[in-house]
């Protein structure tokens, strides 16, 4: 009876293996994560208003430091793009691609992402967030939105005239993620080459809101609104006559994540930017192909432990009689 046993053993072991050369599987739905991340690179976001291992460094480079560790916290089959806001509007630089496969590219791409990329010194960001939806809509699988910036309107804004977009609140899912300090510093000033040129003075930078002045817009399709006085206009953070200094517009980008159907984060740690990646909010789920092999060979393994474990049990009774 316990050779019978034994064969037994042996032969599902020997089936669990044969088997396992096979690799056999099934379809499962796993959640992942399909994220375009747009990174401002305006001049403000070279104010060093962040800590970095204990010395100041710029809200880019921060925001960078923390993208890059959170990569490794999206499950494998997650797809990650980079993008850079300046001026106006959002450029796309890599279309979302695998994580675990492409984590060497993705981390080299975004080493090389600066502010020397800024094509412009304006930094209109309501439209930089719109022209950012349009490109994840435009995406084929869709991708959610996560818009990397401190907030800063240069020009300001007018309460009074804002840029009014065609978006419609939630078709577009993700995160603005703000980045920088409450208290407002000098911005950086620096050549093409991003060589330090000081510092931008108060009557070096546009003060006050030029819609007023009745420039045209300069979004195909925009339009300017008078809005109404009850709506909460300090929200969009414009400070006349302190227009050369930079601080996160935190309420101002609440306002707009609102406005959007998007959810703001502050980036105050890397853990906290990798928790809103993989929010469950953003997750998808996608049929995937699980292998059987490891299993198997994990189930040859325990019959033939079950098996010899047996034996040597039985070795062990009969010398101790």
């Amino acid at each position: 009876m316990t050779l019978w046993h034994d064969r037994w053993l042996l032969s599902f072991a020997a089936l669990a293996l044969a088997a396992g050369l096979l690799d056999p599987g099934m379809m499962m739905e796993r959640e992942l994560f399909d994220h375009v991340i747009v990174l401002d690179v305006t001049q403000s976001m070279n104010v060093a208003d962040e800590q970095l291992d204990g010395r100041p460094v710029s809200r880019l480079a921060f925001a960078k430091h923390a993208l890059r560790q959170s990569l490794l916290q999206l499950p494998c089959g997650s797809k990650v793009g980079w993008a850079i806001f300046t001026e106006y509007r959002s450029l796309l630089l890599i279309a979302p691609i695998e994580v675990c496969a492409n984590l060497t590219e993705l981390r080299s791409t975004l080493a090389q992402i600066d502010s020397r990329m800024a094509w412009s010194g304006n930094s209109e960001v309501a439209k930089g967030l719109h022209s950012a939806i349009g490109i994840a809509r435009q995406l084929p699988d869709k991708p959610s939105l996560v818009f990397v910036t401190d907030g800063h309107e240069a020009p300001p804004l007018n309460p009074h005239h804002r840029p009014s977009f065609d978006d419609k609140p939630g078709e577009v899912l993700g995160l603005i993620v703000g980045v920088g300090d409450a208290l407002p510093v000098p911005i950086p000033k620096t050549d093409p080459e991003g060589g330090p040129l000081g510092y931008w003075r108060a009557d070096e930078v546009m003060q006050t809101d030029p819609r007023s002045l009745g420039r045209g817009a300069s979004v195909r399709g925009e339009t300017l609104v008078d809005e109404n006085a009850g709506r909460p206009g300090a929200a969009l953070g414009a400070t006349p006559g302190l227009e050369h200094l930079s601080a996160l517009r935190e309420g101002y980008l609440r306002l707009l994540a609102g406005e959007q159907g998007l959810v703001f984060v502050r980036l105050e740690s890397q853990q906290r930017l990798a928790a809103a990646l993989t929010s469950p909010a953003l997750a998808k789920p996608v049929p995937v192909r699980t292998g059987g092999r490891t299993f198997l060979a994990g189930l040859a393994f325990c019959l033939l432990l079950a098996c010899y474990a047996g034996r040597l049990l039985r070795k062990t009774r009969v010398s101790k009689k």
